[in-house]
Order: structure tokens, then sequence, then C-alpha cells
């Protein structure tokens, strides 16, 4: 058997954590875990890499934008740095998320991009993703009703007709062919297309088998312009239309109402939850346990840093189970096992990504995070490695994150991006 690439590791595996095990690849998989030759005092504990379901790569170059603002106040300001943007910049924005997303265990992230109109400021996207190594579903933006004000359209200085769009999308999946990166439609929100230009969105993603994002129910603004617009609420919008599938990725769903959990459930379509992006904008709690009850395959997200105000998983990944239990009033929701299932892979079969289920797990590719709790005193000492990973984790205690069988972050650091001289760029940035 080959040598491990992790050796004396408590691994955590088909739901339970086994200590003092060798984890072997073959060729960036998990091709065996065994029982280590030579047990000592063990050198981490190991789980499968994060997968951020929602992020905007370009906003953690707006941190703490439009602070205490109304959502539609906040997005408008967001959008007028959105058409500001330069491919030199949106290369400095989303090196800088994807840094920090893999220093909190994440492997895989979901970028869902606004529209815009520049092949060089996508092309500079592609290159920070490549550049840090990190796995992504790349949402290119799609939008085809216009309108300034963003309550029935779109930006329209960042949209483009429809057909060029679709062809462009076609362009960056040949761009990223055989690489860590696949291709994904994301549209903004269900009143940002008409009913013609969903028809269309929707055949060209199923005839390619793309998967196809789209914030959903936030707050009740979509629901009340699809009311006033369509005569139906949003959910029933979507659907009506024939736009609700299995390889929809519905983001939010905060005022997701009984019966549009019913469809959503009934159409297979994934939710990506984003409880802090959620609790910055004032937008509420998603019901995520009545969602889980139903079936529904529920992934968590980060979302951008306009609106977190960070790319830090871990911590999502604690506010996501502490929300739950302050709304229901119960310390016995979402515990470690669950949360991980959902963190790795509750939404993956939505995305086009592997399962992930119960941990690591042989013959997954090798996305894999390696903790050490030694790097942080505060989560010592340890009586269960996922409680206190649940409760106490941070990216001090993020040692080793591995993407496909690649390293790409060691000692807590980046193995591809000199962190010291980017940090130099990002503070000579004018804001």
């Amino acid at each position: 058997m080959s040598t491990p690439a992790f050796t004396d590791v408590s691994v955590y595996t088909a739901g339970v954590w086994r200590p003092h095990q060798d984890v072997h690849l073959d060729d960036g998989v998990v091709a065996a875990i065994t029982d280590t030759a030579h047990p000592g005092d063990g050198n981490g504990h190991l789980i499968p890499g994060f997968v951020n379901t929602h992020t905007h790569l370009q906003q953690s170059l707006m941190r703490g934008i439009a602070e205490c603002t109304p959502l539609l106040e906040w997005l408008l300001a967001v959008g007028e740095e959105s058409v500001a943007i330069t491919p030199e910049r949106a290369y400095l924005a989303a090196v800088s998320a994807c840094l920090e997303a893999l220093r909190s265990g994440t492997t895989t992230v979901v970028e869902h991009m606004w529209p815009h109109p520049s092949p060089e400021v996508h092309g500079a996207v592609i290159q920070a993703l490549r550049d840090t190594g990190i796995r992504a579903v790349l949402g290119r933006g799609v939008a085809d009703r216009p309108d300034a004000t963003r309550k029935w359209g779109f930006e329209p200085r960042l949209m483009q007709p429809l057909d060029d769009v679709l062809d462009h999308v076609d362009q960056l999946r040949d761009q990223v062919a055989g690489s860590r990166i696949s291709m994904a439609l994301a549209v903004p929100n269900p009143r940002s297309v008409t009913e013609a230009g969903m028809g269309t969105v929707r055949e060209f993603a199923r005839s390619r088998d793309l998967p196809v994002s789209i914030h959903l129910l936030e707050t009740p603004t979509d629901d009340r312009m699809c009311l006033a617009h369509a005569g139906v609420g949003a959910v029933e919008y979507l659907d009506g239309n024939g736009f609700l599938w299995d390889r929809v990725l519905a983001v939010h769903c905060v005022e997701l109402d009984d019966i549009g959990r019913r469809i959503l459930a009934e159409r297979g379509v994934a939710i990506s939850h984003n409880p802090l992006s959620n609790m910055r904008l004032g937008s509420g709690v998603a019901p995520v346990p009545d969602m889980l009850g139903r079936g529904m395959r529920v992934g968590l997200g980060v979302d951008g840093a306009a609106s977190n105000d960070t790319q830090d998983m871990l911590e999502t990944f604690r506010i996501a189970a502490y929300l739950q239990r302050a709304v229901h009033r119960r310390a016995d929701l979402l515990g470690f096992g669950e949360m991980l299932d959902i963190a790795c892979g509750g939404a993956n079969a939505a995305l086009g990504l592997p399962a992930v289920s119960g941990g690591v797990t042989v013959g997954a590719p090798a996305d894999l995070t390696l903790f050490r709790f030694d790097r942080d005193h505060a989560t010592l000492p340890v009586r269960d490695p996922g409680a206190s990973l649940l409760t106490t984790g941070s990216p001090r205690i993020v040692d080793t994150v591995m993407v496909g069988g690649e390293v790409v972050v060691a000692d807590g650091r980046s193995t591809r991006i000199d962190e010291a001289e980017f940090t130099k760029e990002l503070m000579a940035l004018e804001v």
C-alpha cells in the first residue's frame, strides 16, 4: 500500500471518530483508512472539507458596506461597487475570499456571480480560483429583466442580451474543462428573469446538466413583487414557469411558507442556508429543521463578505446550529454529526458534487481538512472532538487543507500564495 498522506490521525468516518488511523490516497481519491502501525500521541483530527454553497467572492473588498441599512439600500450600494469592479480588483477580491475560506476548512466554494458584461472580470475570477487551488462551482450571472431600482428586475448596467450570456457560459465551460472548476448559472432572484427568460435558462441548463443557483425569499420582497406583477407568490411564479427542478439551489428561503416548502420538496430543490448573512441584514431565520424533516437537501453558505462579513465557514458552522436552537428553544438540535453532513454535502447532489455523508469516505475525492486543537488553547481540553469543533472551532486550529489530494494549506498558510506580499497588495487598495 502507498505511503499514507496522513498518519496517526483521528478520522471522522461512518459517523464516528476512529483514532490512530492512516489515510491513503490514490490519484486524488481516498483509497483506504487503516490502523496506524505505530500509534503515538496522534497528529490531529481529520474531516471532509466544507462545501460553502453560497458566496460572492468579489464582495471581499466590500466588508462593512452599507452597515445597518435595509436590504434594498444595501443591494443598491453593492450594485454600485459591482458596476465599478475591474479585473484587477476582481482577482484580488477572489484570492482574498478563497484564502480565507481555505483557512477555515472550506475546500469547495459555490460562487454566485452577479451578471457582468466583462469577460475579463470572469477570467480574473477563474484565475484566482486556479491560483489558490480551491474547488469551485462558478455561477455565471444571468438576468433578462432590467430595472435600476432592483425591485422588479436587475441593474441594467450589468446586463447583456440573454443569448450573449449563454454563449459566454459555453465559452467558460470550455475554459475550465478538466480543472477543479465547474460551471453553473446564477440567477439573482425571481424578479430578475422574465417568463420567457426562465424557459430559455431552464432549457440551456438542463441540456448541459448545469446547476442553477437563485436567491429566493431572503425577505418578503420576492413575494410582494411577484404578487404585484405576476399575481402569484415567488415560489408559484417560478414553479408555474417550470423553473424548479433537482439541479436548482435556492438560497436563503427565510420567508418560505408551508406551501413553498411543499413545492420545493416535491421538485427536489436544494437549499443554501446562510445564517450569518440573514442575521446581519435582519432578514430572519430560515426554517431549517422543518426543511430537513421534509427530506429537503440543505447545505450551508457563508454568503459574500458584504453581508457576513467574513468567509469563515467554522463560524457559520457553529452559528447555524446555535441560531436554530435559540429560535426553537431546544439545546438538542443540530449536533456535530448532522451539521457536518449539512456543511460538507447537504446540497452536493444539486451542485453535481460527489455525495458526502458520515465523514471521510473511501472512494471520495481527497478534499480534507486536518485540525489540531493544540494550535489554540481556547479549544482545550477536548472532551469530544466533534463537540469541540462545533462549539470552539476557528481558523486558528486549521492545520492542513487538501483539495483533490494536493495540500493547499499547510501549517495554517497557503502553499500557493505568498500571503505576506498579498496582504501588502490588499492594504494598498483604495476603497
